[in-house]
């Protein structure tokens, strides 16, 4: 799903429509009270924000529920991206991505804090990775390109099965990976301000 509507970019920056998202991407199917549970929230905050996420396409109905009561939900499509950067306002955008980028950086802090307790082989492999180069626009994106094809496989067979909790009797556990290329500002266009 390629994101471009204002709307609906917004409507996915709230942080309890994005713990909802990642929830039911591992559970598949799950009602409201269900999601509520698994993210630490009421069963009618859920509804009302899942509500949200179906009326622009982010999750839908699955049919009801054991009790027919409630509804079960699941998320429309696992790939959520945004549209072309002359599509989408560059205001709206970041807000989005300040959302994602801040729950990514909360998330590597939490491995920081929990891999002294972690076996070796996690510790030695989970571990963070920053390079520096120049580069043009269109090798930037051969390298988005290159990292996306080598997670590929991965991504294949995660959508072919629900994932699971915890660690499984092979040795996978759920692995969160997180690219971000940050174009630095270009210290030769400041001029002379940095001269006294």
């Amino acid at each position: 799903m390629r994101l471009s509507d204002p709307k609906a970019i917004r409507a996915l920056a709230h942080p309890v429509r994005l713990d909802l998202i990642e929830a039911l991407g591992g559970m598949g199917v799950a009602t409201a009270a269900q999601c509520g549970r698994a993210i630490g929230v009421s069963q009618a905050s859920c509804s009302f924000h899942l509500r949200q996420l179906a009326k622009y396409g982010f999750v839908e109905d699955a049919g009801p529920g054991q009790d027919r009561r409630e509804r079960l939900w699941r998320v429309a499509d696992r790939q959520i991206g945004l549209g072309a950067a002359e599509e989408v306002d560059p205001a709206v955008t970041r807000e989005l991505s300040r959302a994602v980028v801040e729950r990514e950086f909360a998330r590597v802090l939490d491995w920081v804090e929990r891999a002294p307790a972690e076996p070796v082989p996690w510790r030695e492999t989970a571990r963070g990775m920053a390079a520096t180069v120049r580069v043009t626009a269109a090798e930037a994106a051969e390298i988005k390109a290159a990292w996306h094809r080598a997670l590929e496989p991965y991504l294949a067979r995660e959508a072919e099965q629900a994932a699971q909790a915890g660690e499984s009797a092979d040795g996978r556990r759920v692995v969160r990976y997180f690219m971000a290329a940050s174009p630095q500002a270009d210290i030769n266009d400041q001029g002379d301000q940095g001269e006294n």
